[in-house]
């Protein structure tokens, strides 16, 4: 009989930004579908999810892929957060995005993250000289040379492992401020891109362990004339990918403008310290959308206004936001 390595993964209560957590279940057997991995319990109040007097929380498995750091037969498994009783843990926000994901099914929406993050080893980003600051920002997006780029064995590992998992990782690049890269996931639809951020982010992580380097999601790391790191979030619906999409797309700019406060209050624990109107941002008291416009909230990429449809491109959300809320924020102002 084989040995199975299920390595359970879940989202924590933490606030004001969640944290994953995980642990390993010994399986024995085969698992060819998801009926096949039971549930399981944890500690929630070692977790922020529950009192000690009644700390019982339960894990049920919404999806598994391979386990691409220890091989073989073993898997990864995202689990949503579940009360005792089954009934949905108040720090279960995917339930809600699955809600409206089949809601709107008809609209066929779908999402491409861009996850920005920067390395730290101790208190300093990695490549950064002990005690100081490394030549101003500009050569080191998408920079090749060790001058330029610092993690770089860490990121192509970390991307080799989504490959092999499954995840559909899209590209990788450098990013402007040094020891800051990206990975991009996606276009998915909703609930396939909010999983598979989660996991990629758990990969990056565990690899970055072996390193002896952490890597941060924090919305400005480093204070001062440095870039922040978010999560530019790509959105479109089906007519908005067919001819005439562009109307499409700027009708549901206007309505992101409406629910700019809204959409503000779930895209990421200290947004305000990235979204100045500097370093590629607007102001997070501000909402404006635009062709190619960076500095906007929205951009509309150049191919799409050329071609008259696509997707666009919401700006605002920090790197360290929940994309099941996310992707539910986009789902319900612009289709509902």
């Amino acid at each position: 009989m084989s040995i199975i390595k299920a390595e359970y993964i879940w989202i924590d209560g933490h606030k004001p930004t969640s944290k994953l957590r995980s642990k390993t279940k010994i399986i024995e057997g085969s698992i060819s579908s998801l009926e096949d991995i039971p549930e399981w319990g944890f500690d929630g109040s070692s977790t922020m999810q529950a009192e000690g007097s009644n700390s019982d929380c339960l894990l049920k498995p919404v999806c598994f892929i391979p386990d691409p750091i220890r091989n073989s037969d073993n898997i990864l498994v995202m689990n949503e957060v579940r009360n005792p009783d089954g009934s949905v843990h108040e720090s279960n926000t995917r339930a809600a995005l699955k809600e409206l994901a089949e809601k709107f099914s008809d609209h066929e929406p779908w999402f491409g993250i861009e996850q920005e993050y920067t390395f730290f080893v101790g208190r300093s980003p990695l490549g950064w000289p002990e005690g100081g600051y490394p030549a101003p920002q500009g050569p080191f997006y998408c920079g090749v040379g060790a001058d330029e780029v610092f993690g770089r064995d860490i990121v192509e590992d970390h991307m080799d492992a989504c490959v092999r998992a499954g995840i559909g990782i899209s590209g990788i690049n450098a990013e402007v401020m040094p020891g800051q890269w990206e990975f991009q996931v996606g276009p998915l639809g909703a609930l396939e891109v909010s999983d598979q951020l989660w996991l990629s982010r758990w990969i990056l992580y565990r690899i970055a362990e072996d390193y002896g380097v952490n890597a941060t999601l924090h919305p400005k790391p480093v204070k001062g004339d440095w870039n922040g790191a978010g999560a530019h979030t790509n959105f479109s619906t089906k007519s908005m990918r067919e001819n005439g999409g562009m109307k499409v797309i700027e009708d549901a700019c206007e309505k992101l403008g409406k629910n700019h406060e809204d959409h503000i209050s779930v895209y990421g624990a200290h947004n305000e310290e990235r979204l100045t109107g500097l370093h590629e941002t607007c102001s997070i008291h501000e909402f404006r959308y635009g062709v190619s416009d960076r500095g906007a909230s929205i951009r509309i990429p150049m191919a799409t206004a050329n071609a008259g449809h696509g997707y666009l491109e919401d700006r605002r959300p920090a790197a360290n936001m929940d994309p099941y809320e996310v992707c539910a924020s986009l789902i319900k102002t612009v289709c509902a």
